[in-house]
């Protein structure tokens, strides 16, 4: 997010120490598919996905019309032809209509990060599944990647003893100096950050790296406290199966517990 307007400490309840995974680390993450391979998706796909992932007709139709309409978005020459503001609105817009779940409910996992045709035929997902989402199809659509970043924050909300949770969104930045725009599942309307106190910028990444919130470029260190968050995003490029969670399995003992500990899940 601009460094001037967030070049702010980290929020005290989330360690940063020696911030920052290595920039070679993203890179490296980054590096085996690009942009558009992660936001591909073809009519085979979309019925291999139906037939393995849907358990009544009522998912089938779900998973095959999310699908095929992210499919058209990606695909329609008049979509890449608009310009940047209309991109926005238009991904924003269609990438909401998922609903949210925290990570327990949907993966029986404390973090996960998705690949968007996971978020999507699952029909869920947390902060960063709709950033990730987002992020991949406006680079397919054409925007440039020194435009976005995925921003890790600190969400607040309720003032002094309120909400406080760890928080993914995506920001886009018009021009290198100027303030970028925040597109976040929690906050529908696409804002300036400065018309969002709420969120706290610890760190941001895309292709090229990593940044602090308080430095203007940064290639740091990796540590072993944020070598998970490489992993995470080194998952997102894999071209693995796609995961999905049963109900017998969100009804487990291990899940249930999981989800009564994780505050997004309240």
């Amino acid at each position: 997010m601009k460094n001037r307007t967030y070049a702010r400490d980290a929020h005290p309840a989330v360690h940063i120490g020696a911030l920052c995974l290595a920039g070679a680390l993203l890179l490296t993450a980054m590096a085996g598919r690009t942009a558009t391979d992660l936001a591909d998706i073809t009519e085979e796909k979309i019925a291999q996905l139906v037939e393995s992932l849907a358990a009544n007709d009522t998912e089938r139709a779900t998973i095959k019309k999310r699908l095929t309409t992210w499919k058209d978005l990606l695909t329609s020459p008049g979509n890449k032809s608009l310009g940047e503001a209309e991109k926005l609105k238009l991904v924003n817009e269609f990438m909401h209509a998922t609903p949210f779940y925290c990570d327990p409910v949907m993966w029986c996992l404390e973090d996960f990060w998705a690949k968007p045709v996971e978020f999507l035929a699952n029909d869920g997902g947390d902060c960063e599944d709709f950033a990730i989402a987002k992020y991949f199809t406006l680079r397919a659509l054409g925007v440039a990647d020194e435009k976005l970043r995925i921003v890790y924050a600190v969400y607040q909300r309720g003032g002094a003893g309120g909400f406080t949770g760890a928080h993914m969104v995506l920001a886009y930045y018009p021009k290198a100096d100027a303030e970028p725009l925040i597109l976040d599942n929690i906050n529908h309307d696409i804002l300036p950050a400065s018309n969002r106190p709420d969120l706290i910028p610890v760190f941001s990444f895309n292709s090229g790296g990593l940044w602090s919130a308080r430095e203007k470029k940064g290639r740091g260190n990796a540590t072993d406290s944020y070598r998970a968050w490489g992993d995470h995003w080194r998952r997102v490029q894999k071209d693995d199966a796609v995961r999905s969670i049963s109900p017998e399995q969100r009804r487990s003992p291990e899940c249930q517990a999981l989800m009564g500990r994780t505050p997004w899940c309240r």
